[in-house]
């Protein structure tokens, strides 16, 4: 299991995780290859190691969750407060 991270990555970084693993997931899903493995499978441990969450499902929860909580409170739009608990509950 992953050790916690020693700080909180910044909105910054974490935006810039997620859009990577995504584009790699893409990638992979289009065409199936090593060196697109390899590259999910970074993306994977990186997003991981800066939530310090032990799986990738862990991960996005928890980025997603840090990300939620920059906005001030009660400032998160419907849609976005709407669309994470349905990607929460597809990816349960």
């Amino acid at each position: 299991m992953p050790t916690p991270p020693a700080t909180t990555p910044s909105a910054q970084r974490l935006r810039t995780l997620l859009s990577q693993y995504a584009q790699v997931r893409i990638a992979q899903f289009e065409r199936d290859t090593p060196a697109n493995r390899r590259a999910l499978d970074e993306a994977t441990r990186a997003l991981c190691a800066a939530t310090g969450s032990p799986d990738i499902k862990a991960a996005l929860f928890k980025a997603d969750d840090l990300l939620a909580a920059t906005c001030p409170q009660g400032r998160l739009p419907a849609h976005t407060a709407g669309a994470r608990q349905t990607s929460r509950a597809l990816l349960a």
